[in-house]
């Protein structure tokens, strides 16, 4: 360890747990060392059957995962972990969760057995300062989660970590907490929302589900959306309650839209924001997809 090394490494000592040896840290600061800056991804899962199917969206993500630079963690905030109070998982070895019902038997069998990562869990617990961030060992890896990051890295063989969305909070808090976690980016850490911009199950057209079809509502929601993401202007987005009764239908409940604003509160200045998979399915579901990334 060098003489930087070992001065970056005692500043941490009082944010580390005891149980954590000097050697444990160095290894944390040596791993999650300066690396160009990753880009951030904003990813609309849709269907958890997605994860087995064969469609345009799910081959974005494959395309996604081979363009971009391999990362050495990914920390992704997916719509299904809610809580009250900010958790990170910090297990070495995160289960696979099939947190849905009524599907075939063939999604309940996929396992994706990607590492956990306790030191990027320590990492990110360190750094955020809005809160107390917990470190959680019975969570594991949800369908928001693995669902699209199978399609990215289908060997499993980058560490993953999830970030939980605490349910009492309101839009501000979570796009200002998002802006805690910047520092990731320069440390080969790609940052994943994993929701829908337009998610309202119970006004879904079943028998459409697998067309490309918008209502009306769902599709001035969809565009005004993009229109403030694509010009920078966030703060409509952040203030989604006051935006009229596409928004109010569009976001019934917050929690598949709030991992929107923790990859947009991430963009840097002279950074470029692309969409993709852009379409609607089921009437009232929105696959649109972002990537932040530098020029």
């Amino acid at each position: 360890m060098n003489r930087k090394q070992f001065l970056k490494s005692m500043a941490l000592l009082p944010l580390i747990p005891y149980s954590m040896t000097l050697k444990d840290l160095n290894k944390m600061t040596s791993t999650m060392s300066n690396t160009g800056k990753m880009p951030v991804l904003f990813l609309g899962h849709g269907s958890p059957m997605n994860a087995i199917e064969e469609n345009e969206f799910v081959s974005a993500f494959r395309k996604l995962g081979q363009e971009i630079i391999r990362p050495n963690a990914i920390l992704c905030i997916s719509a299904h972990w809610e809580t009250k109070g900010t958790f990170v998982t910090a297990m070495q070895n995160p289960p696979t969760i099939h947190d849905f019902g009524g599907f075939p038997q063939a999604l309940f069998d996929v396992q994706y057995l990607a590492k956990g990562s306790p030191e990027l869990a320590e990492e990110t617990k360190s750094i955020i300062t809005k809160t107390e961030v917990g470190l959680d060992d019975k969570w594991g890896l949800d369908h928001g989660a693995w669902s699209v990051i199978k399609h990215l890295y289908p060997n499993a063989d980058i560490p993953v970590i999830q970030m939980s969305i605490d349910y009492s909070k309101p839009a501000r808090y979570h796009y200002e907490l998002a802006q805690e976690l910047n520092s990731l980016r320069h440390k080969g850490v790609l940052i994943i929302g994993s929701g829908n911009m337009v998610h309202n199950l119970r006004m879904v057209a079943w028998k459409k589900l697998n067309e490309e079809f918008a209502f009306d509502w769902a599709t001035e929601a969809n565009e005004k959306m993009k229109s403030h993401i694509l010009s920078g202007d966030f703060q409509p987005l952040i203030d989604f309650k006051s935006q009229g009764k596409a928004f109010d239908l569009a976001i019934p409940t917050p929690e598949h839209y709030l991992p929107l604003l923790y990859t947009l509160a991430l963009k840097e200045e002279n950074e470029k924001i692309t969409l993709f998979n852009d379409k609607a399915v089921g009437g009232s579901l929105t696959m649109t997809s972002i990537k932040i990334e530098s020029v």
